[in-house]
């Protein structure tokens, strides 16, 4: 499955049945040594698109992760300060990918929603588990390149060249649009 494009190579989404979803925004990830984008660039863009899809009335999703069976989450495991709004959903996940266990699907449905844009850290990790996991349940879905960062750029680029265009299109954040 692939999303709409304009003529003009742009993205035609519709606001009313897409969703942005931004993986592991946390202090203490966005803190990492990231490539091939430091992790405040890959917040940047995310905020950005972030206040872009609640303009458009379109969902904003925000996953964070925490560990299992510890009493005490590690420091910085919140999300970053300033990045969830009134009106988000925010899942917390316990596995690497966002769908398990967390009842984002069920939302997603209750919402309308069809088409999942992609942004955060991990992009091997986080990010490309959780867009698996919404290929199978039939999502259409759309990756934003310059919104996520991993650990060595080869990780990155081996999902972004080789996994991604696979399960959906790759974009960067200035080609997406809402019709």
């Amino acid at each position: 499955m692939t999303a709409p494009h304009t003529a003009d190579s742009g993205l035609a989404l519709d606001p009313a049945r897409t969703a942005l979803v931004l993986v592991d925004l946390m202090e203490r990830i966005v803190a990492l040594p990231l490539e091939p984008l430091k992790g405040t660039e890959v917040l940047a863009v995310g905020e950005e698109l972030a206040a872009a899809f609640r303009a458009a009335g379109a969902r904003v999703v925000v996953v964070r992760v925490e560990r299992p069976g510890v009493p005490e989450q590690p420091p910085g495991s919140g999300l970053v300060t300033g990045l969830a709004r009134e009106g988000d959903v925010e899942i917390v996940k316990r596995t690497i990918g966002a769908f398990h266990g967390t009842g984002l699907d069920e939302r997603l449905r209750e919402l309308g929603v069809t088409t999942l844009v992609f942004g955060g850290i991990a992009t091997n990790l986080g990010v490309e588990s959780t867009a698996r996991a919404a290929s199978d349940l039939g999502f259409d879905l759309v990756f934003v390149e310059d919104a996520m960062a991993a650990l060595t750029s080869a990780e990155h680029e081996a999902s972004v060249r080789l996994d991604f265009p696979r399960l959906g299109t790759v974009v960067t954040a200035a080609e997406v649009r809402f019709v």
